[in-house]
């Protein structure tokens, strides 16, 4: 077992472990500490605790003190020279003629390196971007191209519920989200409403999958065949997996038939349908086309 501190740069950032050196710290203190790309300044975001060995990764780095007075004056300085430089960039940006577009800049707490983050359609050759940024700044500068999902974790904004982005107010890693999720939760096959902002799935659709399959477990599919309680037979027409209500269609006699909703335990199944998975919601090849680019990072 080994003490460690879980420590974030950012609001919704990974955490990463230090080791806490003896100090006294709590959720929430400034904390300068050592990392891979220079000295940095974040916060305690778990308090100090015992976890396994196998647990840490790579070798584990400390926190040199708690932040002084001095380095949250540095902190907010450097968030101030990030705004200019980010203008700075903008114009540089221009004046090469680069199809790319400016996400954020991120400054080292220590000021020995600048990252700028950008988004582009493909590679962009910012070669002679990287020397103008370093005439102007004299320290070291990176280009960094990222993804639709992460300019929009670093941009924020509210999604079709009304609510901050998640990955923007509380999510600090991208989960996985498939097509399958969605037909499981019997959504619309529409990439418009089903995607969010990032132009890819919603995120939302992976934290109620373990819901969904858990009632609807025990649900039968459409095209199953079933006896009432009353001894007619009938074949599911749809399922409301929510509400635990099973809408069949009731074979009467004499050609008559009548559509009827029941629980699940108010029916006896004589016969299932073999579910074919790639069946369901059933759409056209570029539609699925469309959907499979939404599965993209």
């Amino acid at each position: 077992m080994i003490k460690v501190a879980g420590v974030r740069f950012k609001k919704t950032g990974k955490i990463y472990y230090f080791d806490p050196a003896g100090l006294k710290l709590q959720t929430g203190d400034h904390v300068i500490v050592e990392t891979a790309r220079g000295i940095e300044y974040g916060w305690v975001a778990t308090s100090p605790k015992k976890i396994e060995d196998s647990e840490i990764i790579g070798s584990l780095k400390p926190v040199i003190r708690v932040a002084t007075e001095q380095d949250e004056k540095q902190a907010v300085a450097n968030k101030e020279k990030e705004k200019k430089a980010f203008d700075v960039c903008l114009e540089k940006i221009a004046k090469h003629g680069l199809k790319m577009k400016l996400v954020d800049v991120e400054y080292t707490f220590d000021g020995n390196k600048i990252l700028f983050y950008f988004t582009a359609d493909g590679r962009v050759d910012f070669r002679e971007l990287v020397k103008d940024l370093a005439s102007v700044y004299r320290t070291r500068i990176e280009l960094r191209q990222i993804g639709v999902r992460d300019e929009t974790k670093a941009l924020g904004g509210y999604g079709i519920c009304g609510r901050e982005f998640c990955c923007h107010s509380f999510q600090s890693e991208f989960i996985p989200v498939s097509i399958r999720m969605a037909k499981d939760q019997n959504l619309s096959l529409n990439p418009t409403k089903i995607s969010g902002s990032c132009g890819r799935l919603m995120c939302c659709i992976k934290y109620e999958e373990d819901a969904y399959l858990d009632l609807s477990r025990n649900l039968p599919h459409p095209g199953d065949e079933a006896t009432t309680e009353d001894g007619f037979h009938c074949v599911v027409d749809s399922v409301n997996i929510l509400k635990q209500r099973i809408r069949v269609i009731v074979d009467l006699g004499d050609d008559e038939r009548e559509a009827r909703e029941y629980g699940p335990k108010d029916l006896k199944f004589t016969k299932k349908k073999k579910k074919n998975r790639n069946q369901d919601n059933k759409v056209s090849d570029e539609e699925m086309k469309a959907l499979k680019e939404l599965e993209k990072e």
